[in-house]
């Protein structure tokens, strides 16, 4: 894009600036939170090998630099997601309700802990948590009262959940069948990301390879029986709140996303049967620029090794469409009221980045699970943006700025070395076995808390800023003690009016099945049907299984 002689004239140039600079700003190094050092100042010559077709283009045309549609945020704006979900059913219904009602366009269900980890409400290891992060869901009877009212052919919704995905998708497809929606119309995500699971959000349950089967299982079926279903939502969200840096985030899940692919290759699909239905989900963290980067790289990468090593022929199978949610590990318990800042810069780093979906955090989130005041304000930053601020009217409108397009540059770089790195290791589930993921991420997160201790790092009101003897005045969402109670009341007498002969007959087709290579997920249904609990099918897939167990880390 620049002339030889041209970008030699200006590095000469920049050289005779940058020791001006350096002689009136001795002591104004600066690094982002990656611990990249910055210079003061970017021109062509950081950029001097950029060529516009091959590595930017335009929206919707490979290598999808600049966004995975034509028309972008100007056609269509981003899907509005809150994630939200505490208490029963019935409590998490009223909340839906709530936030439709007040304009938010998709749905973005959190379950509690003990449905994550695959227990009833009931179960010993239940007990205090039932309800408490999340919405309590322990069979059919509670997915339908969860989405009573709510037509599953006019909404999307996304699961965030993962080893017990497949028996939620399949609470989910029952409750469409109920309301005569057929599975082929329904529109959503589940997470199902595991392989994220046991790098950085340790909700597992079984060992990687059985988990990797079911997750083809579902790649598969999906692909018959429900075409517009999003089957993995690869997700770096965790990795990030987990410590690590954006190249770490960015590595780390489109690794991952490659390992999902070789799996559906390696049993048999064709890749542009499955691929089209992936997608991603990033954390917008808190370096404007460096967050815009990450989204643009990722969509670069992700669509070369996809047409180049994965042969994928489909131009959906090179997309990576993703959903954003705003870092909950930058929000601080100290003034609260300044989250709603944090989050606004950091869902118009999504929205210029190009993201499909967007969740914004709620300013209460470090002290309790969101209240409605909370959560509206999080809804209209979301609104603000997307109508006050001017974001959506030009498509990528940072492209061609020679920092924007270095970071893009570098972070590709450090993904790509990231990627050579775990080959070498032996791929993405050895390389978690070894302790690879966990350490790095460790190591990051360490060297980020230090840098806010020694205050390297300005944190406004937690260590600059500091207001003495701080009274939070904020009422906060409170879970009523009597959810753990009335599950387990609902429970039992689920138990008791279920016909428990058709019941059982499932769960041992379902353990046969396990046992065997069919695929799972028509076993599933014919379980979530019969109104089998969440864990009873998950204990039968235990018992074939086995229990994952993490490698100890020094």
């Amino acid at each position: 894009m620049f002339e030889k002689d041209k970008l030699e004239s200006i590095r000469k140039r920049k050289e005779v600036w940058k020791k001006e600079f350096l002689e009136s700003c001795s002591d104004c190094e600066a690094t982002n939170p990656s611990g990249r050092t910055l210079e003061p100042l970017y021109d062509p010559s950081d950029i001097a090998s950029l060529d516009y077709e091959r590595d930017l283009g335009y929206p919707g045309e490979y290598p999808f630099t600049r966004g995975v549609y034509t028309t972008m945020h100007r056609g269509r704006l981003w899907t509005m997601r809150q994630f939200s979900g505490y208490g029963t059913a019935r409590d998490s219904n009223l909340r839906y309700h709530f936030l439709l009602d007040r304009g938010q366009t998709g749905l973005s269900v959190a379950f509690d802990m003990p449905t994550i980890m695959g227990y009833d409400s009931d179960h010993l290891r239940s007990r205090g948590e039932v309800g408490m992060c999340g919405v309590a869901i322990d069979s059919l009877k509670d997915m339908e009262v969860l989405f009573d009212k709510i037509p599953l052919d006019k909404v999307s919704t996304s699961m965030t959940i993962n080893a017990p995905a497949a028996m939620l998708l399949a609470f989910y497809i029952c409750v469409g069948e109920k309301q005569g929606v057929a599975s082929e119309r329904l529109r959503g995500t589940i997470q199902n990301d595991i392989l994220k699971e046991y790098i950085a959000q340790k909700s597992w349950i079984y060992p990687p390879e059985p988990s990797m089967r079911i997750i083809t299982d579902i790649l598969a079926f999906c692909g018959d029986h429900v075409p517009k279903w999003n089957t993995i939502s690869i997700s770096g969200y965790h990795i990030r709140e987990a410590g690590s840096t954006a190249a770490q985030e960015l590595a780390f899940t489109l690794a991952d996303g490659f390992a999902y692919v070789e799996a559906g290759i390696k049993a048999g699909l064709d890749v542009d049967t499955f691929a089209p239905r992936l997608s991603f989900f990033f954390n917008s963290h808190l370096d404007f620029f460096e967050e815009i980067a990450k989204y643009r790289a990722a969509r670069r990468i992700w669509a070369r090794a996809m047409k180049e090593k994965y042969g994928a022929k489909r131009k959906e199978s090179l997309l990576v469409r993703f959903h954003t949610q705003t870092a909950g590990c930058t929000l601080t318990a100290q003034q609260p009221e300044n989250n709603v800042v944090r989050t606004a810069y950091e869902a118009m780093a999504a929205a210029i980045g190009g993201t499909q979906s967007l969740h914004t955090n709620s300013l209460d989130e470090t002290l309790a699970l969101p209240s409605e005041k909370a959560v509206q304000i999080a809804l209209r930053t979301q609104q603000i943006l997307a109508h006050e601020t001017g974001v959506t009217n030009t498509i990528d409108p940072l492209a061609g700025s020679y920092y924007v397009e270095h970071l893009t540059n570098k972070l590709e770089e450090e993904a790509e070395a990231y990627f050579q790195r775990i080959e070498d290791l032996g791929g993405v589930v050895k390389a978690i076995d070894l302790g690879f993921f966990q350490k790095e991420i460790s190591d990051a997160a360490y060297h980020y808390q230090r840098e806010i201790e020694k205050k390297t790092k300005i944190v406004v009101g937690v260590n600059e800023y500091v207001v003495a003897d701080e009274k939070i005045e904020i009422d906060l969402l409170k879970i009523n003690p009597k959810v753990e109670e009335a599950q387990g009341k609902a429970l039992k007498q689920l138990k008791e009016e279920r016909d428990n002969g058709v019941a059982r007959a499932a769960i041992d087709k379902l353990g046969q099945a396990a046992a065997g290579t069919e695929n799972l997920m028509p076993r599933i249904l014919d379980c979530s049907r019969a109104y089998c609990t969440l864990g009873e099918m998950i204990e039968v897939l235990r018992t074939v299984f086995g229990v994952y167990k993490e490698p100890i880390v020094y």
